[in-house]
């Protein structure tokens, strides 16, 4: 893998590096790596100075796709992940720390630095076809966002949704991005055999906010109109308040509910913020460029949904935290289920369904 990039390394930007629409202040090498580096303007590098950081991707040819985990607190046992890195930059992202296994950084690399799976549509097809492959839905979107701004050009999600329309899989798809309003040709028909349900998070409702936590992510109205066309298309939608982040999105929670229900929505949860390794440092760096007023607070609140720390990776308390502060959030996402008529759980995906298309050449069966 070569990166073609003139982004520095280190754990400051350069004096003068424009960093407009990115969500990370930083680029610390990543926590595998021995040596650090970092950039020092001089004053003399003057086309430095004046660069502004842009978007490169890799090809990866992976040989498998299908990824599995056994965590006790996922409703899911295996997914798919078409990007490495997401371009939406969201500050808050708890993916962030993955890009470490490239040899990158958490910071400005994963928004910046992005891989695109290559033939993963194919590899996907072949894995589908092992006799020994067993039908389970696949999650699509748990680590990046599939529907990213570079989707758009690359159509890596939809080679992969044409293999599992095409074969029946069940999916789960969570996402941030309008783009997946491109593909409701696919999800109509697989939604009226019960194969697909869609997650649209949402964070806040408040623009200037959304912008500033999530840079390159289609505004909340605009999601919001996501719902409604996915919802319309017959297509069954899940609202995830994700992350809600102590002393500064929390009061949103019975709006983003509400809002989300009269566009369709028909279930709903909420995900604590998380901050995994590197996105700690980096979401506190976030913190206290644009709300340095509530910094401490926010930090002090999230270390008591922890035990005192940054993050908790106990699975059971991880996503939702404990304390009183965290049953107060619990009793209140229950309240606003009852007031909008959601529900906590969409119906189960369908299983029974699922077949490998014949290919070229194959005989076919005479009943």
């Amino acid at each position: 893998m070569v990166y073609d990039s003139t982004l520095p390394l280190g754990p400051a930007l350069p004096l003068g590096l424009k960093t407009k629409a990115r969500g990370a202040a930083s680029n610390a090498v990543g926590r595998f790596e021995r040596l650090a580096r970092e950039t020092y303007i001089d004053g003399w590098d003057t086309p430095f100075e004046e660069t502004i950081l842009r978007t490169t991707t890799v090809d990866e040819r992976p040989r498998k796709i299908i990824m599995r985990n056994t965590s006790p607190d996922l409703p899911f046992d295996r997914s798919v992940n078409p990007y490495r890195g997401c371009e939406h930059g969201c500050s808050y992202c708890y993916a962030r720390p993955s890009h470490a296994y490239l040899g990158l950084s958490a910071g400005l690399d994963f928004e910046t630095r992005l891989t695109r799976k290559k033939d993963a549509a194919d590899v996907l097809a072949r894995e589908l076809s092992a006799k020994s492959y067993s039908v389970g839905p696949i999650a699509i979107g748990t680590n990046t966002d599939p529907y990213q701004p570079i989707e758009a050009r690359d159509r890596v999600m939809r080679d992969l949704l044409q293999v599992l329309s095409d074969h029946n899989h069940p999916v789960a798809i969570t996402t941030k991005g309008t783009l997946i309003e491109r593909d409701i040709d696919i999800l109509r028909g697989m939604a009226h055999k019960g194969l697909v349900h869609v997650c649209i998070s949402v964070t806040t409702l408040g623009s200037t906010l959304s912008r500033q936590l999530e840079p390159r992510a289609p505004a909340p109205a605009r999601r919001l109109k996501t719902i409604r066309m996915l919802s319309d298309a017959g297509i069954p939608v899940r609202a995830m308040v994700a992350p809600v982040i102590p002393a500064l999105t929390d009061h949103e929670l019975e709006a983003i509910m509400t809002a989300c229900a009269r566009n369709g929505a028909k279930a709903a949860s909420y995900i604590m913020l998380r901050l995994p390794r590197e996105v700690a440092p980096l979401f506190q760096e976030w913190l206290a460029e644009h709300v340095p007023d509530r910094a401490t607070r926010v930090m002090n609140r999230v270390r008591e949904l922890h035990g005192g720390k940054d993050y908790d990776s106990r699975f059971g308390t991880r996503m939702k935290g404990q304390g009183e502060w965290a049953d107060l959030m619990a009793k209140r996402f229950e309240i606003t289920l009852n007031r909008t008529g959601l529900v906590a759980k969409l119906p189960p995906l369908r299983t029974d369904m699922f077949r490998v298309p014949p290919k070229a050449g194959d005989q076919l069966s005479l009943f």
